[in-house]
């Protein structure tokens, strides 16, 4: 690892990590691809273990460890295609709005249990008329008495039907000049009167993923529930996106690393013609193009984790980040498929599943199109 922001102690950290992972993760996959969830108990696992949520501090059971432990927990779940788990969206993507932004009473009841797996963590922003724009939310939340009543259904949820906890996006003023203004983040509880949560949702890919409509009809919370500043949401949700969007690079970018590896491997030994497949020059193009490419994103996305670290503000560097390694990943998983040729396309063959897998990294925390009209706002435009 030539990264700075990596110590010996990450190292080694990485190292107990990746055994892990190699013994009670990735044996489970193809299983719990066909489950269509990870099992609960994977998630006391890996908080047994320390392996999440290692940046909360010591106060709430945690590690106070730095990011580079995220990134090292995402990067070894993407190289072994165990993206679908999720733990980078409990761990990296929701529960920080709890430790930014809750009350010290909030972070005691809920970040304990984040970090020992015991309390699962989700966000439910989209819903079936909002998607990337989120002001087009319609999920409302009106107080009455010492509760929030909320009333509304939210989709595509990951991590919907096993979440114990989950940050909904309302609207709270109506009168708002624009829902912007007039959005705010309120924490149900499962097992809250009025919040219940719809089938499992059967997708292209991410199957082990469990991933949900949430549905709240007049679901009563108490006031305390608000996290953060009431009609603050919006704004909020733009302040974590540089991070969610970063943790999305880092799988897109593993996959890429992941399926030219295993493809190299595979045109090294498959032959036709009389010379492994992988020497006939158009397959040596095509591998050289995409080892280019592949190498390219290791280096800016690396740049990017370091200034992240340092505290930076790279909202554009990363929205080019996202939607290109997203994208590069699709032409990838393409390319090597058809490399794979017919056994490319065999469910026993895992580019099978990392095909299926990365399309939706060009869609989640906002589109391709959402990411260059990102940039073209801060480039002038």
């Amino acid at each position: 690892m030539k990264n700075s922001i990596y110590s010996e102690e990450h190292r080694i950290f990485r190292d107990a990590f990746r055994k892990f992972i190699a013994r009670e993760v990735a044996p489970h996959l193809g299983a719990w691809e066909e489950e269509g969830t990870v099992p609960r108990h994977m998630w006391t696992r890996m908080g047994e273990q320390g392996f999440l949520c290692p940046w909360v501090d010591e106060a709430y059971g945690g590690l106070s460890a730095d990011f580079a432990y995220s990134i090292i927990i995402n990067e070894e779940l993407g190289k072994i295609g165990a993206q679908g788990f999720m733990v980078g969206l409990h761990s990296d993507i929701v529960a920080p709005y709890i430790n930014s932004l809750g009350t010290e009473p909030q972070k005691k009841k809920w970040l304990p249990g984040a970090v020992t797996g015991e309390i699962l963590m989700a966000v439910a922003m989209t819903e079936p008329n909002a998607g990337s724009d989120l002001q087009g939310i319609r999920t409302k939340a009106v107080k009455d008495g010492n509760n929030w009543v909320i009333n509304g259904q939210k989709t595509f949820i990951s991590l919907g039907e096993n979440c114990d906890l989950v940050i909904v996006a309302c609207i709270t003023d109506p009168d708002a000049p624009n829902p912007s203004k007039g959005m705010s983040l309120i924490v149900v509880e499962d097992g809250t009167k009025g919040f219940s949560k719809g089938p499992r949702l059967k997708k292209m890919g991410m199957k082990m993923s469990d991933t949900n409509e949430l549905i709240f009809e007049d679901c009563r919370v108490p006031l305390d529930h608000l996290l953060g500043t009431e009609n603050m949401g919006f704004a909020y949700l733009i302040q974590q996106l540089q991070r969610e969007r970063l943790i999305c690079s880092i799988y897109a970018q593993t996959a890429s690393e992941a399926m030219l590896e295993m493809t190299v491997k595979y045109c090294q030994e498959r032959e036709a013609f009389g010379v492994p497949i992988g020497r006939l020059q158009h397959n040596t193009f095509k591998l050289a193009e995409m080892a280019t490419e592949v190498d390219i994103g290791r280096n800016y996305l690396d740049s990017l984790l370091t200034r992240h670290m340092e505290k930076k503000a790279i909202m554009k560097e990363v929205s080019m980040a996202k939607w290109w390694l997203a994208e590069t990943a699709n032409r990838i998983a393409y390319t090597c498929v058809q490399l794979h040729g017919g056994y490319g396309y065999m469910e026993e063959y895992p580019i099978c599943r990392w095909y299926r897998d990365v399309r939706v990294m060009a869609i989640f925390a906002g589109t391709t199109e959402i990411m260059k009209q990102i940039i073209g706002k801060k480039i002038g435009f």
